[in-house]
């Protein structure tokens, strides 16, 4: 006699909810055939659909798909209360109100598992929480948004931002609005949760710093190439100094980094440690039937009972300055004298050259150079300063570079 199936509450029916109820039915005899359970939807909430009452009533895990911030945050808190195991892809809520349903799942005693809010396809979540519980992490970093890395590698190839973020629009990586994801705040939010299971400290969306790639110009990327550098939008979270980094940016890559190579949408993930040195895993990381197959993967953990939530927090203080290499690009009049007044106020605030290219005659010369690492605060009061002189045409640009191969 088979046993009683594993009962799903489905909360949402959009992209990724209606892909993981066909991949639940595709799976669901192979999932039962080393499980013993079949795992069977037997309720939808939507916005027209349903009732969470009833959904609530009928269900021993409720998957969460609808996103956003509320009634999402009403419906996992109440599920909980009522015993009832969680896997969520929303990241917005886990990133703002994580602490208070990683709480409320260990008072209640139920699982919360959250692989597809982090990124896609790929199981970092899993490793951190269960193969790298018990190792000392020094940093994260990684892609985190497919959509973004689609647009760098179009760009790459030649394509202006808006004619890169149009294609990724066609081919369904982008959304209509890509506000979150080119802004870099889902990148961010994402980051949170990452640097949470990673150093147990309670890291709050508010608290990641992020820029986008809106301002991005494609004569950057050229012009890195001659310097060996790839561009990527990089999401980190380290040790820096008894305290916690936790950031989001564009950053210039040498060929010999472990994230260098990944491309078009997909995600990748690179974790350090003494102990293990690193570990760099790739993946999808957009698309509806690749986040619903981490959701199916959350769900199977679920089945055999995997990690509970995180620990209770220990907060570490917050490092807003840190160390990096730079990108420089400068417009400037061609004229005597001209780089050596630029390098001067450089080296005045401690920003030391690594390499430098120079284009260009008359008044549409450019200056563009790669420094050593230096304080991002000294950087900043350098090019304010650079700035002021009257030979530059516009306000200077700059890109980080990490500098790390891995090779």
């Amino acid at each position: 006699m088979s046993a009683e199936p594993l009962r799903i509450g489905l909360l949402g029916h959009g992209t990724v909810g209606a892909a993981f109820a066909t991949l639940l039915d595709e799976r669901a005899p192979e999932i039962e055939r080393f499980n013993g359970r079949t795992p069977k939807v037997t309720g939808v909430l939507t916005r027209s659909r349903g009732s969470f009452e009833e959904v609530l009533a009928n269900a021993d895990l409720v998957v969460e798909l609808m996103g956003g911030l509320e009634p999402a945050r009403e419906y996992l808190l109440a599920a909980m209360r009522a015993g009832k195991d969680i896997v969520s892809a929303n990241k917005q809520l886990l990133s703002q109100h994580g602490e208070e349903l990683f709480e409320l799942a260990r008072e209640c005693g139920v699982l919360l598992r959250f692989e597809a809010a982090v990124a896609g396809a790929v199981p970092v979540v899993r490793l951190l929480e269960e193969s790298l519980a018990a190792t000392p992490i020094e940093r994260i970093h990684g892609i985190v948004n497919g959509t973004t890395n689609f647009i760098l590698t179009e760009m790459a190839r030649g394509l202006s931002y808006a004619q890169a973020l149009s294609e990724a629009q066609q081919k369904g990586f982008a959304e209509a609005d890509p506000s979150d994801d080119v802004s870099g705040r889902d990148a961010a939010a994402k980051m949170a949760i990452l640097a949470r299971l990673a150093f147990g400290s309670p890291v709050h969306l508010d608290d990641v710093p992020y820029e986008g790639i809106e301002h991005l110009q494609s004569d950057d990327l050229e012009y890195a190439r001659e310097f060996g550098l790839g561009l990527k939008l990089i999401g980190t979270a380290e040790r820096r100094e008894g305290g916690l980094s936790v950031r989001v940016h564009p950053a210039f890559l040498y060929a010999g980094h472990p994230l260098s190579s990944i491309s078009g949408p997909f995600n990748a993930v690179t974790v350090e440690s003494e102990t293990i040195t690193e570990i760099t895993m790739s993946g999808p990381g957009a698309g509806g039937r690749q986040t619903a197959s981490a959701v199916l993967g959350d769900v199977v953990s679920v089945m055999t009972g995997g990690a509970r939530p995180p620990a209770p927090p220990l907060p570490l203080p917050l490092i807003g300055d840190v160390e990096s290499a730079f990108y420089l690009h400068m417009d400037v009049v061609d004229r005597p004298s001209v780089l050596a007044a630029v390098t001067a106020v450089l080296g005045e605030r401690g920003v030391s050259i690594k390499s430098i290219l120079q284009r260009g005659l008359g008044e549409s010369a450019r200056l563009v150079m790669v420094t050593h690492p230096v304080l991002e605060s000294s950087l900043r009061d350098a090019i304010e300063r650079v700035g002021e002189f009257e030979f530059v045409r516009s306000t200077p640009r700059t890109i980080r570079v990490i500098e790390e191969e891995f090779v």
